[in-house]
This record gives C-alpha cells, structure tokens and sequence, in this order.
C-alpha cells in the first residue's frame, strides 16, 4: 500500500533515534571479481525499483504518512583496496549509517575485493523500507525481473484522516468496556559494562556492540537432523538459537523467542509481518518447540488491553514510542527468512560462493541495549541453509570470533558441521 502500516512507523521511530536502530541487509560472495559495469547495472535496477521511495508526512491530523517514488540513490560504493576475508562482516557492519527512509536515500548497495581473491556485495535497506522477505524480492527483481504485486491503491490524505479516527475511537471504546487497560511495563534496561578506565568516558555510539557470524549447513544435513528430533527446519533453528544463548551464559532456565511471521499473500516489497512468542525452557526439543510454535502462529502479538493499534499512528511520535517501547523485543528473536530465489545464485557471469541476510544496528549505543541478546535468521538457497547470527551482548560475547565458537559448538551438540564465513 502506499501508506505507512504501524510496522513501517515503528521502524521509522527506531530510525529516528526511538528505539533499536535496524537495517536490514543481504550480502553475497563469490570467488571472482566482479565488473564495476555490472555492479552499476545492478545499482541502476534497485534504483528504480521498489526500494526506491522516501516518507512523505501528511499535515492532515491523524492522516498516516505516504510512500513517494524517489529515484534518488546513493552512489554504487566500491571499496578502494581489497579488504580481508576475515573482516568482510566488519565491513558489511558499517553500510548501515546514513541511510534516511524520510528525507533522502534508505538504502545502499556497497562492494569489495577481498584479500583471497573473491568479492563481496552488501545491500542495506532501512527497516522502515522493507522486511528481510522483501529485501530478497527486490533483489529478485532487480536481477531477473520477477514481477511484483502493485502496491494498493491509497485514499486520499483526508478520506485516510477518516478512516484511522474511526477505528482508532470505535477500537478504544470497545477496548473500554472491558476497564482501563493497564499501561505497558517498560523493558528492562540493559547495558553493557566498561572497564574501569572507561568509566570517564562520555556517552557515545560503540561500533563494537554487536557481533557476527555467518554459517553455511548443507540443506540435507539439517533437515535430517530435524526430523531426527520429531521437529521441523524452523523448529531446530529456535533450538539451536535458545541454546547458543545458554551456551552464552544466559541465567535464566526460561528463555522468550520473538518469532516474525510473514504474512504477505502476494510478493510485495513492505513490512509483511507480525510478531508472535514462544517461551523455552531447558526440556524443551525441536518437538516441542514445534508444537509451542504451531500454538503461538495462532494468537500473533497485539496492542496492550485490546486497544486498536493504529492508536500509535494518530498521536505523536514520542507518546507513540512510549507506548510501543520494546514491542516485539524477547530474549532472542528467530526470523526465519525462508527459501531464496534462485535468481540470487548468480550475478552475471559469477557463482555465488555465498549468500546471507540478516539485520544489523548502526548506532546501536553500549549503555542502551535492548532486551534481545541474540538474533538469528535463517535462509536457504538451492541445497544449503545459511544462518546468520547476530549478539547484542557484548558482555558475553567478546568478538566475532566467540561467536563462531559458540555457534559452531551448538551445531556440533546436534551433530551438524558447518562452514563459517
């Protein structure tokens, strides 16, 4: 649709500084270099495609804001100098600053040779643009021209005016009936400790909060070991996450997995989800986890107290934030991505040693972490699953290289090998 959903506009606050920052990003590798021609053509195709669009703000009360074609991009950016293989997350880490959903570009799409004789290509999008599915389908668009679905056809600013206050005042009267809801609890602040020569240091954003880690399974292995254990692939994914996060250090016999839940019926390039939970506790096995799973896909989060969500998109922003703070934040979150278009195998001429998708969080500040300690998105493509991992608890887990250990242990607890990027 051409208007912004309450998804997009909590993305949008976390982009403005109201909440975790987040983009998402899709990174591919291959063994050779790629020809600067083709990588322009590439940038060219995503820049008149659906990623192409900025938020325009209404200046009727309570009309939600609106997506405007922008065809505007930043340039192609293409490394000087090879960089390292072992560093290549470091600098996909580093694409998501500057992107601006509102007031200029939201995305980038950045390149580098690496040390070993292959390249790296990172496309980063804001959230408030696109979820992890979408990102995938603009890319498939981009390269093999897959038609998507249009977006819907959108109401006028004061015909949209109108809408939102009806639902939002008969959804609060009928919320009523019932009391006056409880107001939210806020998350729990967490934050990460400093060295005691750190302590006089002021506040500022701390490039090294998050860690990362990218795996490649064979696609037969783990499914066989899912079934094995009377689950499923998305099943020994939420396992295997729970128990890197134990692994971890993690105190509590009880942890809480935010699960998204694609809910597109056509391809279309947006915020296609929700959120739902499950709570895991140590006896808990991909069996299990299943079941809980299958339950929860059936009763997806919502607004506290009945209220009607699209409360959150008539009031302003900093009530807004209040509100929703932490929305859909648990111990760990589990997206699974999904199957990958084939389309993503290659590019040009060039195989694809690799690709992954994941989310990462520019300026994501040390003394202001959120509830999850620990993300994980799944995808497969052709014969393999890739799983990307990313901490945000830097206490636990010094570096990116503890993450690969921790990952690679777990897989190994289940009998699964892996490759690590």
């Amino acid at each position: 649709m051409n208007r912004l959903s309450v998804v997009d506009e909590i993305f949008l606050r976390a982009h403005r500084g109201m909440g975790t920052p987040i983009a998402l990003q899709g990174i591919w590798r291959t063994a050779d270099p790629v020809e600067p021609e083709l990588l322009h053509r590439i940038h060219a195709a995503l820049s008149i495609g659906p990623l192409g669009r900025r938020v325009i703000r209404s200046r009727v009360p309570g009309a939600r804001p609106r997506w405007q074609t922008n065809s505007q991009s930043r340039p192609l950016e293409l490394a000087e100098h090879p960089i390292p293989a072992a560093l290549l997350l470091d600098w996909a880490d580093r694409q998501g600053s500057e992107l601006d959903p509102e007031f200029g570009p939201g995305w980038r799409l950045a390149a580098a040779a690496l040390d070993d004789g292959g390249y790296a290509i990172a496309l980063t999008c804001s959230h408030a643009l696109a979820d992890g599915r979408a990102v995938a389908l603009a890319v498939d668009h981009a390269l093999a021209g897959t038609p998507l679905a249009a977006p819907l056809a959108g109401h006028s600013d004061w015909a949209d005016a109108r809408r939102q206050w009806r639902t939002v005042l008969g959804g609060t009267v009928r919320a009523l009936r019932h009391g006056i809801p409880d107001r939210p609890a806020p998350p729990a602040k967490r934050a990460a400790s400093r060295e005691p020569h750190d302590t006089t240091r002021p506040r500022r954003s701390d490039p090294t909060t998050t860690r990362s880690a990218v795996l490649r399974i064979p696609a037969r292995d783990w499914n066989r070991v899912a079934v094995a254990y009377g689950g499923t692939a998305n099943s020994l994914f939420v396992h295997l996450m729970a128990n890197m996060l134990w692994d971890s250090g993690f105190p509590s016999d009880t942890i809480v997995a935010s699960l998204p839940v694609d809910t597109r019926d056509e391809p279309r390039v947006d915020n296609d989800m929700a959120m739902t939970e499950i709570a895991i506790t140590r006896d808990d096995a991909p069996l299990t986890i299943r079941r809980k799973a299958r339950a929860a896909y059936e009763h997806r989060m919502t607004s506290p107290g009945g209220m009607p969500e699209e409360l959150l998109q008539v009031i302003p922003d900093r009530w807004a934030y209040k509100l929703a703070k932490g929305a859909g934040e648990r111990d760990i979150l589990c997206s699974n991505i999904g199957t990958l278009p084939d389309s993503l195998l290659t590019l040009g001429p060039h195989a694809c040693t690799g690709v992954a998708a994941r989310a990462i969080h520019p300026g994501l500040r040390a003394d202001d972490l959120p509830r999850t300690r620990l993300s994980g998105y799944l995808t497969r493509i052709a014969d393999e699953y890739t799983l990307s991992v990313v901490s945000l608890d830097p206490d636990a887990v010094r570096d990116n290289a503890a993450l690969r250990d921790l990952a690679g242990a777990a897989l190994s607890d289940l009998r699964l090998d892996a490759t690590r990027w």
